[in-house]
């Protein structure tokens, strides 16, 4: 491992982080106008609702089963599922959310650069993001078949034990990635780097989206009528013709 390696996947996934938590707190509080989607419904519906479901379906799925996937120790699920076998779910399911977002990311990428209407209308950190998001599909599903000739998960867990190294503030997470395939490290790297350049973009969004789940656990509004103490059917609405 030299340098630049302990760099990338020792200290970069702090800066990416941080950046991320911090970026995003500063930009609610700073900047809440842009805290938005931009969304381009408005100026041409089409390919939009298929590359947006498709898209978010495939991403979505992905983020959890990443975040599941190498977050969650072996001794868990050990007694449960073999390792090989987990690595073999992970392909199939994750090939196939990768193969939904592939096509949702090309659709919106196709919509945006060919609509003259949509392409003026972009920010240069929309194209750039949806470029990039390409991208980390593509090597997303570019990792599978490289993960088809070792089935016996070994790979999976040196990357699931790297993250877990990463997040509990352990040393000796970069050295765990001396004999992985480059092809593994760059689809790492592009989605460390999606967490750096997330509080600068749209994807700032995603908050919102997670934080509507407190409407499961906020109380019941009481909503009171205007006047009170008014007799049954006195408070309706008067239509035009009636007498005064």
């Amino acid at each position: 491992m030299n340098a630049l390696d302990h760099f990338l996947f020792g200290l970069y996934p702090y800066v990416c982080l941080t950046v991320f938590f911090l970026g995003s707190l500063i930009r609610f509080e700073r900047d809440q106008y842009t805290w938005k989607s931009d969304s381009s419904q408005l100026l041409k519906a089409g390919q939009l609702r298929w590359g947006s479901n498709l898209f978010h379906v495939g991403i979505l799925f992905l983020f959890f089963g990443h975040f599941a996937g190498l977050l969650t120790p072996h001794f868990v699920y050990e007694h449960f599922v073999s390792a090989a076998d987990k690595q073999r779910m992970a392909m199939i399911t994750g090939g196939t959310a990768g193969l939904l977002g592939f096509i949702g990311a090309s659709l919106l990428l196709h919509r945006r650069l060919a609509e003259p209407r949509i392409r003026i209308n972009s920010k240069t950190s929309d194209i750039v993001l949806l470029i990039l998001l390409w991208l980390q599909f593509a090597l997303g599903l570019a990792t599978v078949p490289v993960s088809g000739q070792h089935l016996d998960g070994g790979m999976m867990l040196l990357l699931g034990e790297w993250a877990q190294r990463i997040v509990t503030l352990r040393s000796g997470a970069p050295e765990l990635l001396a004999e992985v395939g480059w092809i593994f490290k760059a689809h790492m790297l592009l989605g460390m780097s999606l967490f750096l350049i997330f509080p600068f973009t749209r994807l700032v969004h995603v908050w919102s989206g997670f934080g509507t789940v407190a409407y499961l656990f906020r109380p019941y509004q009481v909503v009171r009528a205007r006047r009170l103490n008014v007799p049954a059917g006195h408070n309706q609405p008067r239509r035009p013709d009636a007498r005064v």
